[in-house]
């Protein structure tokens, strides 16, 4: 028998409730079951993770590093030779330490720092949730992290997200383990990782963990607390109060652990700037963070964006979300002291988070990853009891959301139809579901799980039953869709198409308005670009013009006759967007080869 949830043998000095609470008969039971879900994860996040062809963003990721390879330079990140430096240098550089495994840079190479840090992440997960509850709440959130659709997703892209989420997990696994010594060592510890997680994606590193802490420490008696000592007294007994919860903080150890985090953060921008003479990384770290945040320049979403997002972010277990937040919010978690604390901190980690990305003017879709841990700790602190114990509207949520989990598991059984039987024009005409079989496997797999948990609808069984329609589910798509349908995608084969059409003419080869497929062209040497149909002219004048990568809706700009000899596929079911910027590989007809 588990002991109860709640309980707080020990006495806190600072914040009582979050540590290890021993489960002597379970122990050895869920330490197999933690053994087995990272495994499964790992299965997961790399099984086949350079079948599928690079796509969109990821081509910066992967054109970045390679460059870099091919100049040796590399504080310097470009695309086709232009400098992009919207981005810290840390993650193209384990894009090139990857490729020291893969033994070339490859689709595989761009993934592989994703898939490594999204296993860590849900391993620091369950060593998180363990602390805050128990090893069966760990357990539970790592899998409900590692099979939610988005942290899949970007376990398994080219991209700096999940690293950010994992950097954001070992600061604050570090805070909880040392938070009853608040002015230890272990506070340059804290700095150094946010200023690693920092040099990943950008300053984001440093702000949400800070954010999320020092909302914590000052939440941690409740809002009435608060009130008192930061609302009525002298404004010194404010400060004092203040200060005293986040002594983490206020110490004399942070302004040592904040000068070796400034310069670990700085000085890959500070190499950069002295061998090339330029500033512009720093200046890049101002736009992408702080002019973004503030005064947005581009992706100006709604400010509702994430009240939706979130439910497709962390499919399926965000059906359970409502019922999770409900229960988290209930007032019986706030009577005990022990437990208190650690609703506090999981409701904080979860608010915070949204808060700060929905005050940001900026705001797309996956910026809010890194709220997906603290969602995972809610609903598995909601599974990790009985139902009785659940308030009955508690209940009626979670029935809900496992119905709309049953419903979109029937629904699936429109895969097994040929679209033209299912769906509208143009989708009517998109390709059958590959690999038929083991969708069907996996989809009886999924009806077994459903009937296990409809015949004693328990929570353990609930959990049991989601965790294995979510994990077979993902790993159809993930493992078995996705690369099987690169046989509709064009740019890899047209890349190819026109390395041999070029042969070992690439220096005639140009851009016009696009950089074309440059990582897929693999060519020793930047390609010219022109954004200007003037300046193009007066390259074909010369002579050094043979060949040009032209988007099909800039075609009709050339005002030269051209021959199309090579085109990206379209097909029946792309939107008439996509036509149009498929690229076309065009010969001006007055040139002879």
């Amino acid at each position: 028998m588990t002991p109860p949830h709640d309980a707080d043998p020990s006495t806190a000095t600072t914040h009582p409730g979050l540590h290890d609470i021993a489960m002597p008969s379970e122990e050895q039971a869920w330490r197999l079951e933690e053994m087995v879900i990272l495994a499964l994860t790992s299965i997961l996040f790399f099984a086949r993770l350079g079948a599928r062809a690079l796509w969109a963003s990821e081509f910066r990721w992967a054109e970045i590093a390679r460059e870099m390879l091919l100049t040796h330079n590399y504080f310097w990140p470009t695309i086709n030779g232009r400098v992009y430096f919207d981005k810290p240098l840390g993650s193209y550089w384990l894009v090139i330490g990857a490729t020291w495994i893969t033994g070339a840079m490859n689709e595989a190479a761009a993934r592989l720092p994703s898939a490594f840090a999204g296993l860590f992440a849900a391993a620091l997960l369950i060593f998180l949730a363990r602390r805050l509850y128990d090893l069966r709440a760990g357990v539970m959130a790592g899998f409900i992290l590692a099979t939610s659709f988005s942290f899949v997703f970007f376990s398994r892209t080219a991209s700096a997200d999940v690293e950010t989420i994992t950097g954001e997990l070992a600061a604050l696994l570090l805070f909880i383990i040392n938070q009853r010594r608040p002015t230890g060592w272990w506070i340059i510890t804290l700095w150094l990782i946010m200023a690693v997680t920092s040099l990943m994606k950008g300053l984001l590193g440093f702000v949400l963990p800070l954010t999320i802490l020092g909302t914590y420490c000052c939440l941690a008696e409740g809002w009435a607390e608060l009130g008192r000592n930061l609302l009525h007294g002298s404004l010194a007994n404010r400060l004092r109060w203040l200060i005293d919860h986040n002594r983490w903080f206020f110490n004399w150890k942070t302004p040592i652990a904040l000068a070796l985090a400034l310069t670990i953060y700085y000085l890959p921008f500070a190499i950069s700037q002295r061998l090339t003479g330029s500033d512009k990384g720093l200046y890049m770290v101002y736009r992408e963070n702080v002019e973004r945040y503030f005064d947005p320049f581009d992706h100006r979403g709604p400010i509702y964006v994430y009240t939706y997002v979130i439910f497709a972010l962390m499919a399926p277990w965000s059906a359970l979300l409502p019922a999770a937040l409900f229960h988290a919010h209930q007032r019986f978690h706030f009577t005990d002291p022990a437990r208190a604390h650690r609703t506090r901190f999981a409701l904080v980690f979860f608010w915070a988070t949204f808060v700060f990305f929905t005050l940001s003017g900026s705001r797309r879709s996956y910026y809010i990853l890194p709220i997906l841990p603290a969602a995972a700790i809610l609903i598995a602190r909601m599974l990790d009891r009985p139902i009785s114990e659940l308030s009955p509207w508690t209940r009626r949520l979670l029935y809900i959301g496992y119905g709309v989990i049953v419903l979109a598991v029937v629904l699936s059984t429109l895969a097994f139809f040929p679209p033209h039987l299912t769906l509208p024009r143009p989708y009517s005409l998109l390709p059958s579901a590959p690999n038929r079989v083991l969708f069907g496997i996996f989809w009886l797999g999924s009806i077994a799980a459903i009937i296990y948990a409809t015949r004693d609808f328990v929570a353990e069984r609930i959990f049991g039953s989601i965790a294995v329609i979510a994990y077979l589910f993902m790993f159809y798509l993930f493992v078995m869709a996705f690369p099987a349908d690169d046989l509709y995608r064009g740019e890899k084969p047209f890349a190819e198409q026109v390395r041999q059409l070029i042969d070992d003419h690439a220096a005639e080869l140009v851009f016009y308005k696009n950089v074309g497929p440059d990582f897929y062209l693999d060519l020793p040497k930047p390609v010219p670009e022109y954004d200007r149909l003037r300046d193009l002219d007066n390259a074909m004048k010369t002579g050094s013009v043979h060949w040009i990568i032209v988007r099909r809706r800039e075609l009709s700009e050339l005002d030269f006759p051209t021959t199309t000899l090579a085109a990206e596929p379209t097909y029946p079911w792309d939107p008439r967007e996509h036509d149009l910027n498929a690229m076309l590989l065009v010969e001006p007809t007055n040139t002879a080869h």
